[in-house]
């Protein structure tokens, strides 16, 4: 599908959803009436998370400012409330959720053997969507959750699969020393990781030829006029390291809402375009992040990538020449899938996914991705931003000319 650009009606509707910041405790409230919640916090009870177990263990949101402070993550009221499931995808929201790749291609696990690729087809396997994983265990700061399936790819493989999730909220220290940077009393963060698990549980080794799976964990983040996605990148040529960005998923996307220069990518988180970008394993550094100016509100990935894994599911709506030339991370900024239509969201993504999993009956594959969010003064978060993104606040501002 191409993306379009809003009508008067959609943007107003986008923005009414966009608009409707809620404190972490309102968030709380709300999904506890339709379902279980566990919250987790740190020692000082300031930074909380709430995750849902029957949506798979995901970190529908979180704070830094004790239970009334902004709640982060989107969360999709609409759907929730309505208590309906929908045939495709029931996008109930979360900054942390788990799927499994590759979405598109020969191997995709979204489409059944022999099907088009076409949203008419496109279904998310109902573990990945409705149905509950188990809790392991629970402390203070830490969840444990699991589940055991089948899952048959496009070519007709079949998989036996047990993922184990944990998820563990970080003290400062935690967040901020893998960044290389040094805790500061007066920079407020909340900071948590999830830790995930693939694990073979059949009697036959996962190959290349009939499909191999991968880890892939999406955060869906509210949308602003003002939210710049910030990607840095290894430069070079493209004939060693693979294109700059991939940002053909749903059709080219128009410069005023993308920009690459020599090392960072640049692109608009406002939930009123639907579009997706991508960058190989080669081009990837691992982290990537967004600046929401308007609230001063810098969100920061970190990911694990093994520096020796070059095979990634490639997650296209075709028949592939390179199924295992995909993405190591990506971002989607939502939109309407038709002139007049409304958006799913609207919400934007950051994501990162693990190398494909060839993994022999027994064998595992790890994948941890790492999401924190900071505010503070503006000078304080451009320090931030320096060291961890390589560009400063003032140039993530005025990349699209938002002020």
């Amino acid at each position: 599908m191409k993306p379009v650009l809003l009508t008067a009606t959609v943007l107003m509707t986008a923005l009414s959803i966009s608009c409707q910041a809620a404190d972490f405790n309102d968030d709380v409230t709300f999904l506890r009436k339709h379902t279980d919640v566990l919250v987790l916090s740190d020692a000082k009870g300031s930074a909380h998370l709430a995750l849902a177990p029957a949506w798979q263990g995901r970190v529908m949101t979180s704070t830094a400012g004790d239970g009334s402070g902004r709640s982060f993550g989107w969360i999709n009221r609409e759907l929730i409330a309505s208590g309906k499931a929908q045939p495709h995808i029931n996008a109930f929201g979360g900054e942390d959720r788990l799927w499994l790749g590759p979405e598109g291609g020969q191997f995709s696990i979204y489409f059944a053997p022999g099907a088009p690729f076409d949203f008419e087809h496109w279904f998310v396997p109902a573990v990945l969507d409705t149905l509950p994983f188990k809790v392991v265990s629970q402390t203070r700061n830490r969840a444990e959750f699991q589940a055991r399936f089948n899952l048959v790819n496009h070519s007709g493989t079949e998989f036996q699969v047990v993922l184990k999730r944990a998820v563990r909220l970080l003290d400062k220290d935690a967040a901020m020393r893998p960044l290389g940077l040094s805790s500061s009393n007066s920079l407020t963060l909340v900071a948590y990781e999830s830790n995930n698990t693939l694990i073979n549980a059949g009697t036959q080794s996962w190959k290349k030829e009939t499909g191999l799976l991968s880890l892939w964990i999406l955060g869906m983040f509210n949308p602003s006029p003002s939210a710049t996605i910030v990607i840095p990148f290894n430069p070079g040529p493209e004939s060693e390291l693979g294109p700059r960005v991939t940002s053909d998923y749903f059709g080219a996307v128009p410069p005023e809402r993308l920009k690459v220069e020599n090392d960072v990518i640049f692109f608009r988180g406002d939930g009123q375009y639907r579009s997706k970008i991508g960058a190989g394993p080669k081009r990837s550094r691992g982290k990537l992040g967004s600046y929401d100016a308007e609230h001063h509100v810098l969100t920061l990935v970190q990911f694990t990538q093994p520096s020796d894994a070059s095979s990634y599911v490639n997650s296209l709506w075709k028949l592939q020449d390179n199924p295992y030339g995909g993405d190591a991370l990506n971002s989607y900024n939502d939109g309407p899938t038709a002139p007049g239509a409304k958006p799913m969201g609207p919400f934007f993504e950051l994501e990162s996914s693990s190398p494909a999993a060839a993994l022999a009956p027994g064998e595992s594959l790890e994948h941890v991705h790492r999401t924190i969010h900071v505010s503070g003064s503006e000078d304080e978060l451009d320090a931030v931003a320096r060291e961890v993104l390589g560009v400063p606040l003032s140039y993530i501002k005025h990349a699209f000319r938002l002020d």
